[in-house]
């Protein structure tokens, strides 16, 4: 079986902060960081979807965490798709013009190519110290399946290299019956792996949680399901508790995931207050994972 790691998809999260689940002591990034790294060995990075960070943010995330800490870090949105507000742009690539939002192709290629040379930046001091996961595609909704969009997939995942490269697919054309296959075969063949995630059924964004690994690292990403999902009041959309029968019917296919890759990342993603922490933490019990620094069943 491949060493399956559980973490959350924050640590700062503001929501989390207020909880109390931090001692009120530990009242800075890094040493929240740091709080976080002695009871999970895994962590996602959201922030940097939404803005790359500087090279010297992500030298005090490693220096935050010990040896063996591994984070997965989110591509910035604007490599996958997403229409990004302008002001996320370093001011010197942002283009003439007065939209406030972009896309990819809203770009010279000059400036495309340097914001993904900064990326790689931002994330040289993770790898450096051996403790970049992946990076995780998260493509957008409305990117159907079609060669087209292979394409952008493949363009995308080959600018990360020599990183391991998690894709996010959140569109239902890549999963309908005559369809699956083809995706799987697709993203194993070009060494990618497939993120599965957990999440309410039934609303146009819906994708199935499909259990296989494409590569030698398998990512699974739990979401919840909130009733609240379509209301786009981030806080309700993630409550969710998951209960302790849907918990170890998960732990027991995450076993079986485990024995088909290298390795599992595991991502508790209900991140409302810090119910993330406490089902990462329940889980990780139930699948006998350690925590950093401690043996499983400590």
């Amino acid at each position: 079986m491949g060493v399956i790691k559980v973490g959350t998809s924050s640590w700062a999260d503001q929501m989390l902060i207020r909880s109390g689940w931090y001692p009120r002591a530990v009242n800075t990034p890094a040493g929240r960081l740091g709080f976080y790294a002695e009871r999970f060995p895994l962590v996602e990075v959201d922030t940097s979807h939404y803005a790359i960070p500087l090279p010297e943010t992500a030298a005090g995330w490693v220096n935050a965490t010990p040896p063996g800490f591994t984070f997965d870090v989110k591509a910035f949105r604007l490599f996958t798709g997403h229409h990004t507000p302008v002001a996320a742009l370093p001011a010197e690539l942002r283009p003439a013009g007065g939209s406030s939002r972009i896309r990819w192709r809203d770009l010279s290629a000059g400036a495309y190519d340097e914001l993904w040379h900064r990326f790689h930046a931002a994330l040289a001091p993770i790898a450096a110290a051996d403790r970049l996961g992946a990076v995780l595609l998260q493509f957008p909704p409305w990117l159907t399946r079609g060669d087209a969009a292979k394409r952008r997939i493949v363009d995308a995942a080959r600018r990360c290299r020599p990183w391991r490269v998690g894709v996010e697919l959140r569109h239902s054309s890549w999963f309908t019956d005559d369809a699956v296959v083809d995706t799987v075969t697709f993203l194993r063949e070009h060494g990618l792996s497939y993120v599965c995630v957990d999440m309410p059924q039934g609303h146009p964004s819906s994708v199935p949680p499909i259990l296989t690994a494409t590569a030698d690292l398998a990512v699974v990403r739990f979401h919840g399901h909130s009733a609240a999902w379509a209301s786009g009041d981030k806080q309700e959309k993630f409550r969710y508790a998951y209960g302790a029968a849907e918990l170890r019917r998960w732990s027991e296919l995450l076993r079986e995931l485990a024995d088909q890759c290298a390795e599992l990342h595991v991502l508790m993603n209900n991140c409302c207050g810090d119910q993330a922490q406490r089902d990462a933490a329940r889980l990780a019990e139930l699948l006998g994972v350690a925590v950093a620094g401690q043996p499983a069943g400590a």
